[in-house]
């Protein structure tokens, strides 16, 4: 059964008119820690993916399991990516995807819960959902929660990483669906207290461009700065396959991979810039992927 606590102290977000609450978001964060470590394979992510599919549900959508055996440097372990679609005026085939990872690295030296990093993205993703299941959206919009984003092993090395999304891009491939990818936005770490996103340099341009674009109409440019830095992230199989893709990524986080990435040291207020900056940069997106072709 999933654990419910008194709720932890912090200071309660504003809702902006993204629709995108950070407090809601914040309470899916302090549940998801609340479940300690949650490594792929580990009973502790399947009470995650139960209550990630709670939530969709409750939001109105249909969450749909994405499973397979994977061959890892510690033995085959079992991962599930998450899928669940808001719809979208048109039908044509063509969607958004909107992702990030659900899994924490797995530590035996100390219990990594991961605030941050697999909590942020996963809580940011929830509330997303519901904000987008009340907006008219002009396409589908997929919210994928990917597994087997960390290594396995201690370095990411080889090809000890990525396991969820580069599984998720050969499905697509295989089903011939992949094409009707238009863009993929990936969040990853987005609650740092101190929160300086740089633009992610394998991003595609055009779509980094319209991400921060948004960030400066928000009057949020200090959080998405103006510098780059090249970051190998679940965004790289989807660029490798063809699909435009930005990272939104704060990697400059001190408790990053330590036993310190705890609710102390993220905050809602993150949360809530970068819901806003993702839901502001949406019609512009959408805008650019629905745009005729060029006769």
């Amino acid at each position: 059964m999933l654990r419910f606590l008194l709720a932890a102290t912090m200071v309660l977000q504003v809702p902006t008119a993204s629709g995108f609450d950070s407090n809601r978001a914040w309470e899916h964060l302090r549940q998801l820690v609340a479940l300690g470590p949650r490594p792929s394979g580990s009973p502790a992510i399947a009470l995650s993916r139960k209550y990630i599919e709670a939530q969709l549900t409750a939001a109105g959508l249909h969450p749909i399991e994405q499973a397979w055996d994977q061959s890892t440097p510690i033995g085959t372990v079992r991962m599930v990516n998450v899928m669940a679609t808001v719809p979208g005026a048109r039908q044509d085939g063509g969607r958004i995807v909107i992702a990030g990872h659900y899994d924490t690295k797995l530590f035996r030296e100390f219990p990594f819960v991961g605030a941050n990093d697999g909590g942020s993205s996963t809580a940011f993703l929830l509330e997303i959902a519901r904000a987008l299941a009340q907006r008219k959206n002009a396409l589908p919009i997929e919210l994928l929660f990917l597994d087997g984003e960390e290594a396995v092993n201690r370095e990411w090395a080889g090809t000890d990483h990525t396991y969820g999304s580069r599984h998720y891009v050969e499905a697509a491939k295989s089903s011939q669906s992949l094409a009707t990818i238009k863009a993929l936005v990936l969040v990853d770490m987005i609650a740092d207290r101190n929160l300086r996103i740089m633009r992610e340099s394998y991003s595609t341009p055009w779509l980094t461009d319209l991400v921060w674009k948004a960030a400066q109409q928000r009057g949020l440019g200090e959080y998405f700065v103006p510098s780059s830095t090249a970051i190998e992230d679940d965004h790289i199989p989807f660029l490798a396959a063809g699909v435009p893709s930005v990272d939104i990524i704060d990697l400059q986080y001190d408790a990053w991979h330590t036993a310190h990435d705890t609710l102390d040291a993220v905050s809602a207020r993150s949360l809530q810039v970068v819901g806003d900056v993702v839901m502001e940069a949406l019609p512009a997106i959408e805008a650019r992927v629905t745009k005729p072709p060029a006769k």
